[in-house]
């Protein structure tokens, strides 16, 4: 186990380090020059050598990597061209808000999908089985934006069922201020109370995360079925079929663990699509997280704020492969990591 752990952290840092390096170059060779956002596409050509001298630009790309990576060691990933912050801090206040959306996506996507592929494979080939197959299809297909743009002109703008975006009613700042803790509002304002907050938050987090959660709720149902059916063809439930146990039993007892095992790794891969996903869905429902914050680093130009990003978003998808790594040998006692 520790021998396996050291190894995957080995191979978590290379990762790391590769998107760093790839980062760094993409942000340097784009058109454009950050100097520019400094100081001003009017201003003159001393001052904008001066703002390069500052930035560092002036100096050679190794140069210019060397003195990135000795920062980031420090803890010290520079300061937003656009916000004037440091950028450790601006993901600080932004990330939670992207972590709520995603997480409360994937919690859709496994107590939703996981029991449509059981579903499915229980009844398989009859019209149940037809059903939740084309619903996951079409779950899949959608485009993200369109299916974002119509839930939200439906089920905001027309019915009225939620809110249009935000994270919030904002007017709650004032009737029934949120004690901030973690970042995350629905979190704080559960474990402080803040029932206003708490259920605004709940009715503006629907639509977000249902547009988000579309595609890995047809994954991961489509994947649980495939895998429940190979596994109720194995030899060990045709025994436990023998010794008396009933269809349910049988499939949910002994053959559900698992065939989990495949569905625990793809929702590392889906966990990540889903956060590219969010960068989109919160643009369109005006949602304070990671999303809204690249996407103004990029129309700004805000170099050391693309690198962060990437670089949590790298760090974060390492994570989630670790830690799915080690609940497969939880819910798989075949599986040994060594």
């Amino acid at each position: 186990m520790g021998r396996y752990l050291l190894r995957r952290l080995g191979q978590a840092g290379l990762v790391v380090v590769g998107v760093l390096v790839l980062t760094f170059l993409i942000v340097r060779v784009v058109p454009g020059d950050p100097a520019v956002s400094v100081v001003g596409p009017r201003a003159s050509a001393e001052q904008l050598a001066q703002a390069r001298e500052r930035l560092g630009l002036d100096a050679s790309l190794p140069v210019q990597l060397w003195t990135y990576v000795r920062q980031l060691v420090t803890g010290d990933l520079g300061t937003s061209l656009h916000t004037r912050q440091p950028v450790t801090h601006d993901l600080g206040a932004a990330f939670p808000a992207s972590l709520e959306l995603v997480g409360a996506a994937m919690l859709l996507a496994v107590v939703v999908g996981i029991p449509l592929g059981v579903v499915a494979a229980r009844y398989r080939r009859t019209g149940t089985d037809v059903a939740i197959r084309v619903q996951s299809m079409l779950a899949v297909s959608l485009p993200v934006f369109w299916l974002a743009l119509v839930l939200q002109n439906v089920f905001a703008t027309k019915l009225g069922w939620f809110p249009v975006a935000g994270e919030y009613d904002s007017s709650l700042d004032t009737t029934s201020p949120l004690h901030v803790y973690t970042n995350i509002t629905a979190v704080d304002a559960l474990f402080t109370g803040n029932w206003p907050i708490f259920t605004s938050t709940l009715g503006h987090l629907v639509l977000p995360a249902l547009v988000i959660a579309a595609y890995p709720i047809g994954v991961v149902a489509q994947l649980t079925r495939a895998s429940l059916i190979e596994e109720i063809s194995q030899d060990h439930v045709r025994m436990e079929r023998a010794l008396g146990f009933g269809e349910r039993q049988v499939l949910l007892r002994f053959a559900l663990r698992p065939a989990l095992n495949p569905v625990l790794s793809l929702l590392a891969l889906v966990f990540a699509y889903a956060l590219v996903n969010a960068f989109l869905v919160e643009s369109v429902f005006n949602w304070p997280g990671l999303g809204r914050y690249a996407a103004e680093a990029i129309r700004s130009l805000d170099t050391p704020a693309i690198a962060g990003v990437t670089l949590l978003v790298a760090l974060l998808y390492v994570l989630v492969n670790l830690v799915v790594d080690l609940l497969q040998s939880v819910v798989d006692p075949r599986i040994s990591l060594r």
